[in-house]
């Protein structure tokens, strides 16, 4: 008979193409995941994956089955899922996904007061780029994730729990930092720092400000938000950054200043997203309601 775990074995092979990464991923012997796949494909008299020496390839009819091997995973996950919600709030481990524009920022404003409230709760963290937690969030391999939106979650639940605006990040002895606020035009003047394509942090400030990325004095792309403001203190031109961020990146820094703004908000919204039949979304309801709490100082 097919078992769960065999099935579990061979998408961890499929992820990494190696049975030694599979089996430490799956916290099991090489040979005890060699044996599973084995038996596996005996089962089923099919071969799923071809293998040498050198490397490992899934077949096409593998393709076919391990399709149905993660659907299959993902259900039965979502029933432990539904099972456990009906126990204590955040009984359950969570696997969160966040993006790097958010999580430094979010994440020690909150988490104190999760840990007060439930110190038994299990919360492993993972931090990448949105299109890659989103891929993660549909497969199952996280539970949830905290995006900034707008962002295309097609097929998924986005579930917002808080607005902000951006701030115009300039030096101290520039122009800029005698006005009280900052306009699209003003910032059309000066180069504008942003981050790298592929972080969304980049669309929502050029979408904030109501111009294309050719329209604006783009003189470096930066890959952190520290990075960007480090090099507005250097007088490399100016840059936005989400409220929640400022009082890590500008207010102990006597060479820049924060602006605000001048466009119409909010810039940009935060959600938690779920797969449509996730069984946890109380406890996501629960964590969304705790961080509204710490964000708005209540």
């Amino acid at each position: 008979m097919i078992t769960l775990k065999q099935l579990s074995y061979a998408v961890a092979v499929q992820k990494t193409l190696h049975f030694k990464k599979a089996a430490d991923m799956s916290a099991v012997s090489q040979s005890a995941l060699s044996t599973a796949i084995a038996e596996l494909e005996t089962q089923l008299g099919a071969q799923i994956f071809e293998r040498d020496n050198k490397k490992v390839l899934v077949t096409p009819l593998g393709e076919l089955i391990l399709r149905k091997a993660q659907v299959i995973n993902l259900e039965v996950k979502e029933l432990y899922q539904l099972s456990q919600s009906q126990k204590a709030p955040l009984s359950y481990p969570m696997t969160l996904g966040v993006i790097p524009t958010i999580g430094p920022y979010l994440l020690p404003k909150v988490l104190p007061e999760v840990r007060r409230q439930y110190p038994g709760f299990e919360l492993t963290l993972v931090e990448e780029q949105s299109h890659v937690l989103v891929e993660k969030v549909r497969s199952g391999e996280i539970d949830t994730a905290i995006l900034a939106l707008p962002y295309d979650t097609e097929g998924l639940h986005a579930f917002t729990f808080w607005e902000e605006d951006f701030l115009v990040v300039v030096n101290q002895d520039g122009d800029y930092s005698r006005l009280k606020k900052i306009n699209t035009d003003q910032l059309k003047d000066a180069p504008l720092l942003l981050l790298k394509d592929g972080h969304c942090l980049k669309d929502h400030a050029l979408a904030a400000c109501k111009l294309q990325a050719t329209e604006v004095q783009e003189s470096l792309a930066g890959t952190s938000l520290p990075t960007l403001v480090q090099m507005v203190a250097g007088r490399m031109g100016a840059t936005l950054v989400p409220a929640m961020a400022v009082d890590q990146l500008v207010v102990d820094n006597a060479e820049i200043k924060a602006v605000p703004l001048d466009e119409q908000g909010p810039h940009r919204k935060l959600a938690f997203i779920t797969r449509l039949n996730y069984g946890g979304t109380s406890n996501i309801e629960l964590l969304m309601a705790l961080f509204r709490e710490q964000l708005s100082g209540v």
